[in-house]
């Protein structure tokens, strides 16, 4: 009978490996840490997303069976007059809504970083406080500020202009809508861009000032082209953001309003949301959501090769 030798076992077991090394076992509690959040964007992101795209091909009314109607909703939906005026508003609300609040947020943010040097912080809070302030409470407060004997309307009586009816009128709707979403959006992009501005070094406006650049030249000249990256972002946030419009007319004109008043606030959103929530058509209500889906994307690729173009971009 043989014997073992005890050396012999000892360099055999220093000799295995281990099933897991030391910096798989680091990955795997590294990815085991972050997990929730991909799980949990999976079941409440992703899967919702294919979930319409495959919704928009059938006819459900959320409770009874589901049945398979190939591009109908599609169809339905872009012969549908009422979707196009929803298009057309969400456009021009979009507008009015995004160009002034990028000017004026570009401009608040150069005089905060080269005019105002006292309370910079305090500013920039102030700045951003609309941000964080509820969507339903900011439209409530709007809705009084845009009554028929509200701020606007006195204001408008100040300069001897007639009262507007702006949760009736074509464009006081619009003008209402737009500006609440200005008020809104305004500080949140001054801080980006201010942001960007903190990246310019003071180098580039030193040397432009010796050689004899005004204001306007170092705005054009200097900051623009340096912030052309924040620039394009905030575009296409804002892009996006437009296309999404839904708490604020939906609030504003939901005070009492007609059906008629709601068809000149009424938006992309708002109209599918009608479609699932109010009619009970869900396919055609998908079908909605994979053609704003589509415009969204082109849109926001047009408004970025457009931006770069503008802004000398290779």
């Amino acid at each position: 009978m043989s014997e073992t030798n005890p050396v012999l076992n000892e360099q055999k077991t220093s000799t295995k490996r281990p099933m897991l090394t030391e910096k798989v076992r680091s990955s795997l509690t590294a990815y085991l840490y972050i997990s929730p959040f991909f799980v949990l964007f999976l079941v409440f992101g992703i899967y919702p997303i294919f979930y319409t795209f495959y919704l928009s091909f059938f006819k459900w009314n959320g409770l009874g069976a589901m049945k398979y109607v190939g591009f109908t909703n599609f169809e339905l939906v872009l012969g549908d007059p009422l979707f196009w005026q929803s298009f057309w508003n969400t456009l021009i609300m979009g507008l009015l809504g995004t160009v002034p609040q990028l000017i004026i947020a570009l401009l608040l943010a150069v005089a905060l970083h080269s005019g105002i040097k006292r309370f910079r912080k305090t500013l920039r809070t102030i700045y951003f406080m609309p941000n964080i302030t509820s969507i339903v409470a900011v439209t409530i407060v709007f809705s009084a500020i845009f009554s028929n004997k509200g701020m606007a309307n006195a204001a408008l009586g100040v300069f001897g202009i007639d009262p507007m009816a702006w949760d009736v009128d074509y464009w006081g709707v619009k003008l209402a809508i737009a500006t609440m979403v200005l008020w809104r959006w305004t500080g949140y992009n001054a801080i980006i861009y201010f942001t960007g501005l903190q990246s310019i070094p003071n180098d580039l406006y030193e040397a432009a000032k010796i050689d004899g650049a005004n204001k306007y030249q170092l705005l054009m000249h200097i900051t623009i082209p340096n912030l052309r990256p924040f620039i394009i972002f905030t575009i296409l946030i804002s892009t996006i953001g437009s296309l999404q419009l839904f708490t604020e007319p939906y609030v504003f004109l939901g005070q009492g309003g007609s059906a008629s008043t709601r068809e000149e606030g009424l938006t992309m959103v708002i109209y599918m949301f009608s479609e699932a929530f109010r009619n009970g058509f869900f396919g055609t209500a998908a079908a909605t959501s994979v053609i704003l889906f589509v415009f969204t994307v082109i849109i926001s690729l047009l408004n970025t090769l457009l931006s770069r173009k503008i802004g000398g971009a290779s």
